[in-house]
């Protein structure tokens, strides 16, 4: 059974009407994404940074899967496939993906300020004053600017990724350090597919490549009616 694996950005989810985190900066009036997803702005200013979460996680849970995400998950239906995610909502979940990894944390989820194995479930506001098992604030359980992210699952990805047939890269800039990095581990027989409105524009050079420079919903029916996956 040949190997797939999606590695998805923010221009999957944004068809479901979740803006982008830089579009997300703009309707606050804020240029520095690290005033609001940083240590630093959790030391600062932990009212900030807990609403433009919040409002993040309500955006989230009113949002439903698009094409994309459906088109992705049918796949599993004759093939195994692993979605590799930079976004922090769940549709890929909603969708019946069933393997999926995220590698910059889950919006509905929050953990402990003390011990970040302390993970619970949370479909509602996180306020100051609501803490964990161990008495510390709650946070967002994700990764945050100059966070390091979780070197087991970054391990597990490399690894898939170096044995997978197809590498979908869709909706995503691949500016992101370091998950950016994984596309370096695909072997030289794999096929690499970047969908994405401005992937032209990739400084990506390799054989067994295509480019599919349109959004996610239309880059996803292009690599089903002109791939044959077999």
């Amino acid at each position: 059974m040949k190997k797939l694996i999606f590695f998805s950005g923010a221009g999957v989810s944004e068809e479901s009407g979740i803006p982008t985190f830089r579009d997300r900066l703009g309707l606050w009036d804020i240029s520095d994404p690290e005033d609001v997803a940083s240590k630093r702005a959790w030391k600062d200013n932990r009212e900030e940074v807990l609403e433009f979460h919040n409002k993040m996680r309500r955006k989230v849970l009113e949002s439903s899967p698009n094409q994309a995400h459906n088109l992705i998950a049918q796949l599993e239906n004759d093939y195994d496939v692993l979605v590799i995610t930079q976004n922090v909502d769940d549709l890929h979940e909603r969708a019946g993906s069933r393997k999926v990894i995220h590698v910059h944390g889950k919006i509905l989820e929050s953990r402990s300020t003390v011990n970040p194995k302390l993970v619970y479930p949370c479909f509602e506001d996180i306020n100051i004053g609501d803490k964990c098992e161990k008495g510390s604030q709650l946070r967002p359980n994700v990764i945050w600017f100059n966070e390091d992210l979780n070197e087991n699952e970054l391990k597990f990805c490399v690894k898939q990724v170096k044995e997978c047939d197809y590498l979908v890269v869709i909706g995503t800039s691949l500016s992101v350090y370091p998950a950016n990095q994984l596309i370096n581990y695909i072997s030289d027989e794999a096929e690499l597919v970047i969908i994405d409105p401005n992937a032209e524009s990739f400084e990506i050079r390799r054989r067994n490549i295509t480019i599919i420079p349109t959004i996610a919903s239309e880059g996803m029916k292009i690599f089903l009616d002109h791939f044959s996956v077999s």
